[in-house]
């Protein structure tokens, strides 16, 4: 143990655990002090015990992610704003549940190790009884947007680092995640991190903001600011109200506002109630209109607010908003990946919400597993259909061409060169996809290259000195461990980043259950008229796979050309390596048994039996759309009690 942490220990007992005063320059700040006697008095925690970090196995994270469903998807891109805010200054960036357990995390991968070492990684728990006074936890405890630096933590193993946190609510006034940023060193002082906390506090504000519109996107939603120029484009308070002009809603800025006017909570209150403004006269609100004539006041204090009202959609923009990213209908070029696997399906419910997003797209799974087919089924569902799709093997180019299959060179630009000049496969892909298989395998410094083509989407040819703008979508795809490679810096981190605006894993053919299906999808593309026989399912289903998709195609056309024409695939149609792997390795006869019912769904039945079946304000409280709850009711086979489908 450290001198500096003996000390630490020594102080924290004096104040917190013996109750005796500090002298001034010892003494944490109020907020600071006061959790440290809750750590003591009401968790238990002893001061002189330093703890490693509680990282929550991979299982138990996506349990906590799966709580926050949509929200997640939203909170990525604040986070990803805030890392390049703060990235230079060795701040990683952190999202937890209203637990404490970390659900997202973007951090610098070559200190991965040192990262998780600290608990600044994914599946961290901060909460305030496990980890002690800690930015994640304390804001928690308090609801207060607060810095935790250094000496102020709790346990003597958590000094060296500073936590900046701040709360994000949901649009029922509940807390719903915290943000936070966190550095492994900073200078001494902790004013040293008031930037930090006013970065964390807007775009904590920024990520609870935008899930509000989501989650009230089919009601009358009021936008309020103390000025006319900001109250369309960056409003502090956020009011939802039903057709009948009652709160159903609010961010955590106008809660404050309105309960600390009203004295008490306002959901379910009458707009005019608190605001001198008649419903009737909304409509009025909705279009721009002179600075003076958006003016209202609260009813109690008098206080001038300015408004402008954002209408529910149309009767006919609601019925197609069934369509939107919340609950997407899955096009058919993805839909028809699966026959009905569980995780490929989750996968393609993802890639169905970012069809038609700028969102950059990274695909991974074994070689073989399908994912420039997944790769191409995303195009061909998107409005970039009909327009290139250029698929780019980084393994197969040899190093020294792929510079110039890339970006194109100029006519005489170096030796070998075309007379006529190249135009590359960026500048080939413009208006349509552009498929990077194997990117892990890009040479380094053409890797900064393809960097500045996603950043300004824009291409340079070899020998030229202008640079060319294209407009492409780019997926990649590896069976490499990008992150693996970041942390061994043979790949950037920050084009990783770039790639990764969301990560699609795919399954192996031996972990999928929609085997018979995939073999009779082969057979039927085959032209074949042959049928799969029960013994020869039996062999299939005990192989390994280790050439996942492309090795089944393989089989099957050996094995359908073996059994002609209106036969019946049997054991002996298959080839003798599969067999004999098959012997080897014994399988279990049926698939694999789902899974126990998931802790989700005996969450959602507490709350759809507590709200009485209401599965409006069961989509309300957890913040997603009710055509989403629905879902999961059909996935879980959960029905209302004497009822068939529908509401209770």
């Amino acid at each position: 143990m450290e001198l500096r942490q003996r000390e630490h220990i020594a102080t924290v007992m004096r104040l917190a655990g013996e109750g005796l005063p500090l002298p001034p320059a010892q003494a944490p700040d109020p907020v600071i002090a006061d959790s440290w006697a809750r750590c003591v008095h009401q968790h238990g925690l002893d001061p002189t015990r330093m703890q490693e970090a509680i990282i929550l196995p991979p299982h138990r994270v996506r349990e906590h992610q799966e709580r926050l469903d949509e929200f997640l998807r939203i909170a990525r891109h604040g986070l990803e704003a805030l890392y390049q805010q703060v990235a230079g200054m060795g701040y990683c960036v952190l999202l937890t549940d209203a637990r404490g357990v970390t659900v997202d995390f973007i951090g610098d991968l070559q200190l991965d190790a040192t990262l998780r070492k600290a608990g600044l990684y994914l599946g961290s728990d901060w909460s305030e009884h496990h980890a002690g006074t800690c930015g994640v936890g304390t804001a928690i405890a308090t609801g207060q947007a607060l810095t935790v630096h250094q000496g102020d933590h709790f346990d003597a193993t958590h000094i060296p680092l500073t936590c900046t946190a701040a709360p994000v609510y949901d649009p029922l006034g509940r807390l719903n995640a915290i943000l936070d940023i966190s550095a492994l060193t900073s200078p001494q002082a902790k004013s040293s991190q008031h930037l930090a906390l006013q970065l964390v506090k807007v775009y904590a504000q920024r990520v609870e903001n935008a899930n509000f519109l989501r989650c009230f996107r089919h009601d009358w939603v009021l936008k309020l600011h103390p000025s006319p120029e900001f109250v369309e484009i960056n409003p502090d308070h956020l009011v939802a109200l039903d057709a009948h002009g009652r709160i159903v809603g609010h961010n955590r800025a106008a809660q404050l506002l309105l309960e600390g006017e009203h004295g008490s909570t306002v959901l379910g209150l009458p707009f005019e109630q608190l605001v001198n403004a008649r419903l009737d006269d909304l409509g009025r609100f909705v279009r721009a209109m002179p600075g003076e004539h958006r003016a209202v006041t609260l009813a109690r204090s008098g206080r001038v607010l300015f408004l402008h009202a954002v209408p529910p959609p149309s009767r006919w923009a609601h019925a197609a908003a069934v369509a939107t990213p919340a609950d997407p209908v899955v096009p058919a070029p993805l839909a028809q990946l699966s026959g009905g696997d569980p995780a490929l399906d989750r996968q393609i419910q993802r890639a169905a919400r970012l069809v038609d997003t700028p969102v950059s797209v990274l695909i991974t799974g074994e070689t073989g597993s399908g994912k420039e087919y997944f790769a191409k089924a995303l195009h061909q569902a998107s409005q970039r259909r009909g327009k290139p799709f250029v698929a780019v093997n980084c393994a197969a180019i040899p190093e020294t061409l792929i510079e110039s299959e890339l970006f194109g060179h100029l006519p005489g630009s170096f030796s070998g060169a075309r007379l006529k000049g190249k135009a590359g496969l960026i500048q080939e892909a413009d208006g349509g996809t552009l498929f990077l298989d194997e990117i892990g395998d890009m040479p380094l410094p053409l890797q900064a290259r393809l960097l500045r083509v996603l950043a300004e989407r824009e291409v340079l040819p070899i020998g030229a000195t202008r640079a060319v703008k294209v407009d492409v979508r780019v997926i990649a795809a590896t069976h490499a461990d990008l992150q693996a490679l970041v942390r061994a810096g043979r790949f950037r981190d920050d084009l990783y980043y770039r790639l990764a605006g969301a990560h699609l894993v795919l399954p192996p053919l031996r972990q999928r259950r929609d085997l018979p299906w995939l073999v009779a999808k082969l057979l039927r593309e085959g032209g074949r008229q042959v049928q799969l026989g029960p013994d020869a399912e039996h062999w299939l289903r005990a192989h390994d796979w280790p050439g996942n998709l492309r090795e089944l195609r393989n089989v099957i056309d050996y094995a359908s050309a073996m059994a002609g024409d209106g036969g019946v695939i049997g054991v002996a149609d298959l080839p003798d390596g599969l067999l004999a792997a098959a012997r080897a390795a014994p399988a279990p006869t049926t698939p694999a048994e789902p899974a126990a019912v998931p802790a989700e769904a005996q969450l959602l039945l507490q709350y759809l039996r507590a709200a009485r079946w209401n599965v409006s304000a069961v989509a309300h409280q957890l913040g997603v759309a009710r055509m989403t709850v629905y879902r999961r009711m059909k996935r879980w086979g959960i029905t209302p009690p004497g009822y068939g489908d529908g509401d209770g």
